[in-house]
């Protein structure tokens, strides 16, 4: 095939352009089983091999600068091309803001003496507390009030004169320059992956400009009205929805609070070969954390006219408070102000100056109806469930629920919240709470506080069952700096406030709740620890109230404690242009803390948010542990098998696409090997082996881009442990997706 394509102008083809000569670089492209991809004067044409026999193409085209999806098709082995959609343009906005360090994070900055600009440049890009679409602002925001022209909004435009066609393992992408999307530019880029019917189509653009926080919209524009045609969703009460697009046209996309953030075109409805067309965004990378899982809406529709219809992906401008609760009016006055906080987190994703953000939505093809495609889709995220793994459970946790208010609020202990089937609907088998945090009084030193705990563990005991136990646990945040969480292998007794008196013991025995202590000190904390073994880390680190934190405390007896385990995982903050999730905040820190230490530090996935409900999408925004354990305890049994485990570092942590079944390091020295066996669905992107000999740290990638869906695969890798303090292990998938295990020492 020639290198370079060159030749006639396409047609003139209506509401589109005229056709341009394409100049198609195919240097970079080399065919591969199953993908094949073809240029001619006036097209690229990419044709492969889907799942279940499928066949699917996707051709593509210059029109006056603007590149043009001629059409999406899909057939089965034996049957038809179905046209999917013809002559679609690729769709994108964003909104940008300014982003800020909040006052939480300055408020640490400037307690420790550390406010210099070079570090609050460095925090905002970790901030939580920031709405930089607030105008004028927040109570949390640092700085002047916001003004509007902080505020850009723009459209995507194009002056497209190339495209490359490039190979990369099992997958092939068409990439054309000249996109522009207010203060970014860059290239637009298609990829299809070889025995997978995903197509995805992505923006990859930078700014120069400082300080730039933002969202965007992602889609296609052009899809015909027909009698046959129609849009389908499930709500967030999981029933089918539908539109086929009778009314007025729409002036804004209209975002649908869809469940499983998926919609679904159908083509030749009712016909003998009806076609479909998925879309839906990345299952994690295109979230960043909040307070709730509250369903904003993610993927839209447009009616432009009456003759076309726009379908899409976004994130909206403003974010929602969970829904409040209360039977009281003290306790419902409350939870509605802390639910209308809750808009004050809505952070955007970060675009550092000079990085590459990959904006991106994908179409599923499918030569089925739409409920088979739906099926499909969801078979990448196992239904947005956890999937059970033999030999492991399920954990997760730091969730403020508000368990003891809402049982002393309902006066009953014999009641269901609704997180419960949230959990149990996800897969989860252990949940553990931060009850102590907005809720209750922590501020006592004794009766009052022992009372609320003795409730607190009555109503978690209601709500355990055999294969379902709820750990009622606390984020202390005394004493230690920063914010950190306590987990005990039974409940316990404490309060750490200090009495009028001044003068009570470090422990006694009270008549009333028996063994309880108070704590004083960060010395009692690591005693009282040390005597239950129970566990502890740091909360969200080096970000909110954990802003230069653990590092503060890294010369500590506690933090230098092997019951000291690390810090909490959570995907903050999120930057497209990375291809981790929270590379530097969460694995960077993970790797800081495990040379600082004597021993290895771990990273345990945590939630951190508030009240849930069936109807929020929380599997997008949720990583879990999975822990080796054969059962799960009684809530009357000892816990330690939990609490150990974790303390041994017998988990991984994931997003849910790749699961660990087993893993190990053969050998020492120089003739060590690290074994891993995982399962996954979406193709793999990279592994990668890290380790350090306690100063400074390397790593080995493995490039997985040859891999196709729904696979498993054995890792062993050799390596050299000759002076290595820890090593570790992750593999991620080409949506964003992860699994990580913890570092060891090894032989």
């Amino acid at each position: 095939m020639k290198h370079w394509i060159t030749g006639l102008s396409l047609a003139v083809f209506s509401g589109i352009g005229a056709a341009q000569t394409m100049n198609c670089n195919m240097q970079q492209y080399k065919g591969i089983d199953g993908v094949k991809a073809e240029a001619s004067p006036n097209s690229v044409e990419l044709v492969w091999q889907g799942e279940a026999g499928a066949q699917l193409r996707a051709q593509f085209a210059l029109r006056d600068g603007q590149p043009v999806v001629q059409e999406l098709a899909a057939k089965k082995s034996d049957g038809p091309w179905i046209v999917l959609g013809k002559d679609l343009t690729p769709q994108f906005e964003v909104t940008t803001g300014r982003r800020r360090i909040s006052s939480v994070e300055l408020d640490v900055l400037k307690k420790l003496h550390k406010d210099t600009p070079e570090t609050i440049d460095q925090y905002k890009w970790n901030v939580f507390w920031d709405a930089p679409l607030a105008v004028p602002g927040t109570q949390r925001m640092s700085g002047p009030p916001r003004s509007a022209d902080e505020i850009a909004r723009a459209s995507v435009s194009y002056k497209s004169d190339n495209c490359r066609v490039k190979t990369e393992g099992a997958r092939v992408s068409v990439l054309f320059n000249g996109l522009t999307l207010g203060l970014f530019a860059g290239d637009l880029q298609f990829t299809v992956y070889k025995g997978s019917n995903l197509l995805r189509q992505e923006a990859l653009a930078k700014t120069e400009a400082p300080s730039v926080a933002y969202i965007y919209k992602a889609g296609l524009k052009g899809f015909g009205i027909a009698n046959d045609t129609k849009l389908v969703w499930r709500d967030t009460a999981q029933v089918w929805q539908q539109q086929q697009f009778g009314g007025a046209p729409n002036q804004q996309p209209v975002n649908i609070r869809a469940r499983n953030r998926l919609e679904v075109l159908e083509v030749g409805v009712g016909s003998p070969n009806p076609g479909a067309l998925a879309i839906l965004p990345p299952p994690h990378k295109f979230f960043f954390a909040r307070e709730n899982e509250v369903n904003l809406g993610y993927v839209y529709y447009r009616k432009d006219n009456d003759t076309s219809f726009s379908l899409g992906v976004m994130q909206p401008e403003r974010g929602e408070g969970y829904a409040p609760w209360g039977v009281s009016d003290e306790v419902w006055k409350r939870r509605v102000n802390v639910a209308r906080e809750q808009v004050e987190n809505y952070a955007l994703y970060n675009a550092p100056p000079g990085t590459v953000q990959r904006m991106a939505v994908y179409y599923y093809l499918s030569p089925t109806s739409d409920h088979p495609a739906q099926r499909a889709v969801l078979a990448y995220t196992h239904d947005d469930v956890y999937k059970p793994v033999p030999g492991f459970k399920t954990v997760t946790g730091h969730f403020h629920l508000e368990l003891n208010e809402m049982a002393r609020d309902r006066d009953t202990l014999d009641f269901s919240p609704s997180w419960v089937p949230v959990f149990r609907g996800l897969g989860i088998n252990i949940v553990y709470l931060g009850d102590f945090h907005d809720d209750s009084d922590t501020n006592d030193s004794g009766p009052k506080k022992f009372s609320e705990e003795k409730l607190y563990f009555d109503a978690a005991q209601r709500l355990s069952d055999r294969n379902f136990l709820v750990m009622p646990e606390e984020e202390a945040n005394a004493f230690l700096g920063g914010h950190w969480y306590l987990m005990t292998p039974k409940p316990i007794y404490f309060s750490h406030a200090q009495p009028p008196t001044g003068n009570q013991p470090f422990e006694e025995d009270d008549p009333v709740y028996g063994h309880v202590y108070h704590l004083r000190s960060s010395d009692d904390v690591l005693k009282m620890v040390n005597q239950e073994k129970a566990i502890l880390w740091t909360a969200h680190p080096r970000t909110k109230s954990s802003a230069l934190y653990p590092e503060t405390y890294k010369d500590k007896d506690f933090f230098l404690s092997d019951r000291f385990i690390g810090a909490s995982w959570e995907s903050l903050p999120v930057d497209l242009s990375q291809a981790r999730l929270c590379p530097e905040r969460c694995f960077g820190m993970n790797d800081e803390m495990s040379n600082w230490a004597p021993k290895p530090k771990f990273m345990l996935a945590e939630g951190d948010t508030y009240m849930k409900r069936p109807d929020d999408e929380t599997y997008p925004i949720l990583a879990i542990n999975y822990l080796k354990l054969d059962k799960v305890p009684l809530y009357n049994e000892s816990w330690s098998p939990i609490v150990e485990g974790i303390h041994d570092g017998n988990f991984f942590g994931t997003t849910g696409e790749i699961l660990f079944h087993d893993w190990g390091i053969e050998g020492s020295g120089t003739k060590s090997t690290y074994t891993a066996s995982i399962e996954y669905t979406f193709p793999l992107e990279f592994a990668e082996l890290v380790w350090s000999d306690g100063s400074k740290v390397d790593r080995q990638i493995i490039d997985l881009t040859d891999t196709t869906p729904f696979g498993t695969k054995t890792f062993r890798i050799p390596f050299d442990a000759t002076g290595k303090k820890w090593v570790r292990f992750a593999v991620w998938d080409s949506a964003g997706d992860g699994a990580w295990l913890q570092p060891v020492t090894p032989k």
